[in-house]
């Protein structure tokens, strides 16, 4: 029923130089291919640092974090760092005049006579007239 082992390891032994024979043909035929790899290998690997080099800048030049986006964005903090310190200047000027009318009886004085031209008796104030009262608002078509 089974073929005998044998038999098939002899079948294996008679065909074996049949196999040499079509593994040196191959090799016969391969051999200038390997050869011409072989003898360019300096330069194939020459070539694939180059390539690799040259992706490499190109990554950190232009990609996601590159060197590009990089200067964009440290532009943009800095713009916006300048920014936040003209608020926070801003900000303790607004609060040093709000700590001074809360307490300061000068300070007082000075934004009523400024802002309504509250005068003591005796003082006259003079407007300027190029810096005009608003302009009141045109009624005449709510009166239609």
């Amino acid at each position: 029923m089974f073929p005998n082992p044998e038999e098939k390891l002899r079948a294996v032994v008679e065909r074996a130089p049949e196999a040499e024979a079509f593994a040196e043909h191959c090799l016969d035929r391969a051999r200038p291919l390997l050869e011409a790899v072989y003898g360019a290998r300096r330069r194939l690997a020459t070539l694939g640092v180059i390539l690799l080099t040259g992706w490499l800048f190109l990554h950190v030049m232009f990609g996601a974090n590159g060197m590009v986006v990089y200067r964009t964005k440290r532009a943009e903090y800095q713009r916006l760092q300048g920014e936040i310190d003209g608020l926070q200047k801003d900000n303790d000027q607004y609060a040093d005049q709000i700590k001074g009318l809360r307490s300061d009886p000068r300070a007082i004085e000075k934004e009523a006579r400024e802002q309504l031209h509250y005068t003591r008796p005796g003082e006259y104030v003079y407007v300027n007239p190029a810096a005009k009262a608003p302009a009141k608002a045109d009624t005449s078509s709510a009166k239609k």
